[in-house]
């Protein structure tokens, strides 16, 4: 079973197993506006929690994507590359960022549930 988290920066992770597919909320999108570039992470990169793991520019802004949880990225999201608009439509789906296999799931316990992440963004 899948699970769903939250960061306060409003990242999103799926969390299957030891591995969480990372990416943008559909609440930070509609903050950036129409998105125009993403960076990825390269995989096989070490990345600790907090640490600026992507990139993601829209017409409005630039802004960084954190990585929620201390691991190493196992792939990154090659046609959200290509076509960054995938975030517009389909941030909390198909527009994920990169795959991370996670180092300590303990680091889950400061995320928020769905329930919290609304009321964060309210």
């Amino acid at each position: 079973m899948t699970t769903t988290l939250y960061t306060s920066d409003h990242e999103w992770l799926a969390i299957d197993g030891d591995i969480a597919t990372v990416g943008i909320t559909d609440y930070a999108q509609q903050q950036l506006g129409d998105v125009v570039f993403v960076e990825l992470p390269k995989v096989g990169r070490s990345l600790k929690k907090a640490e600026a793991a992507a990139v993601v520019e829209s017409v409005k802004a630039a802004s960084d994507v954190y990585a929620p949880v201390t691991g190493e990225v196992l792939e990154a999201n090659e046609a959200l590359a290509a076509e960054p608009a995938l975030v517009n439509s389909d941030a909390q789906g198909a527009a994920w960022f990169f795959k991370i296999r996670m180092a300590d799931k303990s680091e889950l316990g400061s995320l928020m549930d769905e329930a919290a992440y609304k009321a964060h963004t309210a």
